[in-house]
C-alpha cells in the first residue's frame, strides 16, 4: 500500500486522463478480436502497459525509509505531475519527526523534480489534487482531511509553483468524529466532516464533496464564498453515505460517487437531482474525458470501469495486484483519476 500504490495512482491518472488514450485501447481490444488469432493473456491491465520501477526515491531518503499511502494526484503537463502523499515514513512503517514529503512533483520518468516542503506544517492527510481546466494560471487545489499533527480539515488552493498559498477554506471549530458530525444536521460552509473531493464549473466555481462524515456537495463561487449545497445522509435519491467522487460534464450535470450506496448520483449544477446509476460497487472516483466518457473507480473490485453518460457500461479493466509481491500494473485500492 506504499511504493506500489504510488504506481498504481500514477498509471490509472495517465491511462485516463491523457488525450487519446482511450482510443487506442478500444483499437487494442478490436484487433484481438478481428485480427490474428492471440492466444493466453488475461488483459489484466486492459492493454497498457505498465513501466515496472517507474518511480524513483526522494532525494532525502539516505537510510531506510518506505512511503506512506499516496491519495491522489494532478497532471500538470505529461513533465510534471503533482502527487499527493501521507508523509513517508521509516523502515518500521512509523512517521519521520515532523512528516515530511506530503507533496512532491515528478516528470514523465518518475524522477521527483518539485518538494513543497515548506508547507510540511499544513498537511497531515492530503486527500485530493486537482487542477480546474478552466484556470489558465492552473492553481493547485489539494484537500486535506487533518487528523492529527495539530492540522485541520480545509481547502487550500496554490499557485501553480507552489510558492504561494492564495485561499484557505477553514474551520478550526471542525468535528473531530464521524459521531460529533452527523450530531450537527446543519454544519457552516466551513465546518466539513472529512471532506473529500473537488469539482469546478467554467465560471470558476466550485463543488466540495463533504465528504466521509457530512453527506453534502457543498457549492462556492471562484472566490471561496459559499453560494449553496445540497444533501443529506441516507440512501434516497439526493442522499448520501460517503461522497467520494464529483465531476461535471459539457452540459454541467454534477456526478457523484455516492460510495456506501454503492452508486452514481447525476444532479443539475443546483442540486436538482436527474439520474441515478445503481450496482457500481464502491465508486471512489469519477472522471469524464474531453470526449464525455465517464471513467469510474471502483475501489473494492480495483478495477477501472468506462460507462457511456446514459449510464452504459462500455468496457472495464483492472486486477488486484497487491498480494505476494504484485505485478506490474496490479491495483490495489486505486483512488483518484
Amino acid at each position: 500500500m506504499r511504493l506500489e500504490q504510488i504506481s498504481v495512482a500514477l498509471i490509472i491518472t495517465m491511462v485516463v486522463a491523457l488525450p487519446g488514450c482511450q482510443g487506442e485501447n478500444q483499437t487494442g481490444l478490436q484487433s484481438r478480436s478481428q485480427g490474428a488469432t492471440v492466444k493466453g493473456g488475461d488483459h489484466r491491465t486492459g492493454g497498457y502497459d505498465a513501466v515496472e520501477n517507474w518511480w524513483r526515491p526522494a532525494p532525502d531518503h539516505v537510510g531506510p525509509w518506505t512511503w506512506g499511502q499516496v491519495s491522489g494526484l494532478a497532471v500538470d503537463n505529461p513533465d510534471r505531475i503533482i502527487v499527493a502523499i501521507w508523509g513517508d515514513r521509516n523502515a518500521q512503517g512509523e512517521e519521520r519527526e515532523g512528516g515530511s514529503n506530503y507533496v512532491v512533483v515528478v516528470d514523465r520518468n518518475g524522477n521527483i523534480v518539485e518538494n513543497w516542503s515548506q508547507w510540511d506544517a499544513i498537511f497531515n492527510k492530503p486527500h485530493q489534487v486537482y487542477i480546474s481546466p478552466y484556470d489558465p494560471e492552473r492553481h493547485v487545489w489539494i484537500v486535506e482531511r487533518g487528523g492529527g499533527r495539530g492540522v485541520n480539515m480545509q481547502i487550500l488552493k496554490f499557485t501553480n509553483d507552489g510558492s504561494e498559498l492564495v485561499m484557505r477554506l477553514v474551520d478550526p471549530n471542525h468535528p473531530t468524529s464521524r459521531a460529533e458530525a452527523r450530531a450537527n444536521p446543519n454544519p457552516g460552509p466551513f465546518t466539513y466532516g472529512d471532506p473529500a473531493v473537488l469539482a469546478f464549473l467554467p465560471d470558476g466555481s466550485f463543488l466540495l464533496g463533504d465528504g466521509y462524515w457530512n453527506s453534502r456537495i457543498v457549492k462556492y463561487n471562484a472566490d471561496g464564498e459559499y453560494l449553496m449545497e445540497w444533501g443529506e445522509l441516507g440512501n434516497g435519491p439526493g442522499q448520501f453515505d460517503l461522497i467520494h467522487g464529483v465531476a461535471v460534464d459539457r452540459d454541467h450535470r454534477v456526478y457523484v460517487g455516492d460510495r456506501t450506496n454503492n452508486r452514481i448520483q447525476i444532479f443539475s449544477e443546483n442540486g436538482e437531482f436527474i439520474d441515478e446509476w445503481l450496482d457500481i460497487s464502491d465508486p471512489v472516483g469519477v472522471f469524464i474525458d474531453e470526449n464525455e466518457w465517464v471513467w469510474v473507480i471502483s475501489a473494492t473490485l480495483n478495477r477501472i470501469l468506462k460507462y457511456s453518460r446514459d449510464g452504459e457500461l462500455q468496457y472495464y479493466w483492472g486486477a488486484y495486484g497487491g498480494t505476494r509481491g504484485g505485478f506490474p500494473g496490479g491495483l490495489s485500492r486505486p483512488h483518484q483519476l
